[in-house]
Parts: structure tokens; sequence; C-alpha cells
């Protein structure tokens, strides 16, 4: 991939007149006409100058006054001036904002569903379904069973920066203490350890692969299932869908860094056996293999499960967890 950089240099310029004004020579006239000199009292230079300006030595510094007061009246601010960070509001101020910032604690629309896809950017409708893996590689991770995995995007799939956007916050999330390396997730084979490769390095035990919504929705089954935007893993292959890698879940209230690390952890939950779960207690944080995606409310998860099996029954208890990212979020 090629990149290109562009450089500017501002230029400057300054001007400096340096000329000082010369006082004017006093003359007195008189005395060129004198046949012989006769002493007298020596006049003061002042009394020169009055004799030969007159009442231009008074008006010049009296205009020079008059003109500073009246530059001072020009630039001195007032009561109704242009907006400041201090004074907030001017005479140029609508009465009232034109628009305004969200209220704090705004949610979504109460009558968006939960498993709705928020509002939001633009996102890959469609790709080629074909995938192009990322450059990267990290240390083993952890103690135990190595898992060895790929990061790849589909072709067609923009994003900014690839490997910063998608390939670097996979491999941080499968790298941190809260995901699936921490030694209290242990099974009946001892705990694991993950280490990401790339195209040149051993083969992956699984694929973590973001691709278009379209592609998505073909291997997550939205027409015979579920109805609603997801991820989903099929066999080595982790399917992250980038309508909701760009739009997050509703659970998760706009906050977009956590979705996407659930949605990473959530889905690589199942490579490793992990099944769909519900929330155990009333306001306690999400099990990371809830389907968060969906809705954090047992109730509401209930009822989908009733327009397709999501391989685990969910209770109708009322119990609402709050969104989760890890699964050990305290490390």
């Amino acid at each position: 991939m090629n990149a290109a950089e562009k450089r500017g240099e501002p230029l400057a310029a300054s001007w400096n007149p340096t000329a000082e004004p010369s006082e004017p020579e006093i003359v007195d006239d008189a005395e060129e006409f004198e046949d012989e000199p006769r002493p007298r009292p020596r006049r003061k230079k002042r009394a020169g100058v009055v004799s030969r300006y007159g009442w231009r030595v008074y008006a010049v510094p009296l205009l020079v006054v008059i003109s500073a007061l009246a530059v001072f009246q020009t630039v001195r601010p007032t009561d109704g001036g242009a907006t400041t960070d201090q004074a907030g509001t001017g005479s140029d101020t609508p009465e009232q904002p034109v628009v305004t910032e969200a209220a704090p604690g705004q949610k979504f629309d109460p009558n968006l569903f939960s498993a709705d896809l928020p509002p939001g950017g633009k996102i890959p409708e469609t790709g080629a379904r074909t995938f192009q893996v990322l450059p990267g590689s990290s240390p083993v991770i952890g103690h135990g069973q190595l898992y060895r995995y790929t990061v790849e995007v589909e072709v067609g799939v923009e994003l900014a920066d690839p490997n910063a956007d998608f390939g670097n916050l996979v491999q941080t999330t499968l790298s941190d203490p809260r995901s699936w390396t921490n030694p209290q997730g242990a099974t009946g084979d001892g705990p694991i350890s993950l280490q990401r490769v790339d195209a040149g390095g051993e083969s992956p035990d699984f694929r973590v692969i973001l691709v278009s919504q379209q592609t998505a929705r073909e291997a997550c089954d939205y027409s015979n299932g579920v109805p609603y935007d997801s991820s989903c893993r099929k066999g080595e292959m982790v399917y992250l869908n980038a309508a909701r890698w760009v739009r997050g879940a509703v659970s998760f209230q706009g906050d977009i860094g956590d979705y996407r690390r659930y949605a990473i952890n959530h889905e690589v939950g199942h490579v490793f056996g992990n099944k769909h779960v519900g929330c155990p207690t009333q306001g306690g944080l999400a099990p990371v293999m809830m389907q968060q995606s969906f809705s954090v409310s047992n109730n509401e998860l209930h009822e989908l499960n009733k327009i397709a099996d999501q391989g685990t029954q969910i209770p109708a208890d009322g119990f609402v967890c709050k969104p989760n990212a890890w699964p050990f979020p305290t490390g």
C-alpha cells in the first residue's frame, strides 16, 4: 500500500523605519544688523521658539492629545461588543441558539428497538467476498494451549487506516488480560494462549475478518434467522459486521470503542466453545457471551429466541444488565 505526504513552509516579511526628526535651528535675526555688540540678557531657547512659531508650538501637542483620545475611544470595548470567552454572548449572538449540543445522558430514541442498527455514519454495504490479511504479529500472550489467528479485511471495505482502525484493536483486545488469556479462564485442558500471525506466518487456528454488511448477512443467516444486523463465527471464520463496527449497538449508547471490543471478545469466545447466556443479576455487568448487540434485557432476548433459536434459552425474568466488553472485566 502506498502513502504520500505534503509539506509547506510559511513566509514572513517585516519593515522597520528608523529616521528620527531633528529640532529646527533657532536664529536671532536682530543680531545681524547691530553695528556694535551690546550686552543684553540672554533669551531662553523656548522664547525663540515661541517668537518664531507662535501659536503652533501649543497647537501641535494639543492635537496629538486629542488624536490619542479619539483613537482610545475608537478601540475601547463597548457594552455590546463581540463575543469573547469571558463574556459568553454579544450583540451579534442570536437570542436563542440555532442548534444545541446533546443533553447530558441523552440516549437513543426510546422508540428504537434495541436490536436495531443505530443511526450514524456511512457503512460499507458490499464487498468482493475475498479477504486480505493485514500485516502484523504478536508474541505469545498467556500460558496454555496456543491458538494462532490472523486479522483480515474484506476487499472493498474501506477504512482510513485498516491496520490501525481494525488490526491493532483486534490484537490489543485479545492481548488484554481481561480477555480470554486470563488465567481464570482455564477450561478442562487448562488456560489458553493467543498469538497473532500474518500471511507469512504459521497457519491460523481462526481468522478475525471485518466484512461488509451484505457479506455478514449472508454468513450470519440474516434472512433465515433473527432479521437484525449481527456478527458471527462459522468454523474458523470470525465475521465482524462492518455495519456494527461503524454504528455499534443501542445497548452501548454510543460507546463505540467498548462495543467493538465486545464484538471481538464475543465472537472469538465462540471459537473456544462458549454459548450464549442471559443476564444473571439485575443491574450487574452483562456476560460477554450475552447477545449485547441485540439487547442487555433478558425479556427482549427471550422474544428474539422465538423468532430463531440462538442456542440457549433465555428466561423472561425481567433482568437487565449493564453493557460489558470483557470476559474478565476486573482483569
